[in-house]
């Protein structure tokens, strides 16, 4: 599968390179890697967050907290994530069906089947490249 990085890689050595176009490239590369550290850092405070609670709702469990769902609930409330009646049997049939799949995770894979010739794979929609 090709990938952005690739698609750059190839234009780059299809045409002579021209300063103006690479430094160009260089800038929105730049700001794509600034966007994305934000966004890392925020999910990385979300998670956080979320691991906190779960933490903190098992403490409470533990030590026989009469509400002891209270942290957990909280922090889903606060990104509108707590489920209401009709979510939650979808909710848990995801999750069943989730902990099955990584319950088969570590079982070995069975031989791969060939499906003949393939044309090109198209990996997303990548930036545009002027020439």
């Amino acid at each position: 599968m090709r990938s952005e990085f690739d698609d750059i890689r190839a234009h780059i050595t299809a045409e002579p390179p021209r300063p103006s176009e690479l430094l160009e490239l260089a800038h929105s590369l730049l700001d794509d890697l600034e966007q994305l550290r934000t966004r890392e850092a925020i999910l990385r405070s979300h998670y956080l967050a979320l691991l906190t609670a779960a933490r903190a709702t098992v403490a409470a469990d533990s030590a026989g907290h009469p509400a002891a769902l209270t942290f957990l609930q909280h922090e889903l409330a606060e990104h509108g994530q707590l489920p209401d009646g009709e979510q939650a049997q979808r909710i848990l049939s995801d999750a069943v069906a989730a902990q099955s799949m990584l319950a088969h995770l570590d079982e070995p894979a069975g031989p791969r089947r060939s499906r003949g010739a393939r044309g090109p794979v198209c990996g997303g929609v990548s930036r545009s490249l002027r020439s």
